[in-house]
């Protein structure tokens, strides 16, 4: 039998720069995309706690009459409040374990009345300041 030689050949230079400009380009386009991704995840974490303090509410209202004020806050779905008007049926087992904080860690606001409806809950956005635009404008109940 005849033995057949094969050439190994290895990549050159020029091959492997090829590559890492490829590479370069590719990461040039996909980074910022994926960057973004956090900052979205926030803003979807921040409606869909919003939806769930809104539905505390609710309940909230449908066992005492009435939403808590402005002064007794959000605090009034964990902890039975003392001040007036001091809900009569207010349940042992709380509407929500703990109070609410948005994605970027400032306790949700609340508003009884509030600016947009009969009660308005939400987040500053992640500059914690009223305004803004992108992932620093306020997310709130009147946009769900």
């Amino acid at each position: 039998m005849r033995s057949v030689r094969r050439r190994v050949r290895g990549f050159t230079l020029i091959e492997i720069l090829v590559v890492i400009v490829i590479i370069g380009i590719l990461a040039t386009l996909v980074v910022p995309k994926l960057m973004s991704r956090p900052d979205e995840a926030r803003l979807v974490a921040a409606k869909h706690d919003i939806q769930t303090v809104l539905q505390a509410l609710k309940m909230y209202r449908l066992d005492n009459g009435r939403y808590p004020t402005t002064e007794q806050g959000l605090q009034a779905l964990v902890k039975k409040p003392t001040t007036e008007p001091v809900p009569k049926n207010w349940k042992e087992e709380a509407y929500l374990e703990k109070p609410p904080r948005d994605p970027w860690g400032t306790p949700y606001q609340y508003l009884q009345p509030g600016a947009h409806g009969e009660i308005d809950v939400f987040s500053l956005g992640a500059d914690g300041i009223p305004g803004g635009e992108g992932v620093d404008a306020d997310i709130g109940s009147w946009q769900l």
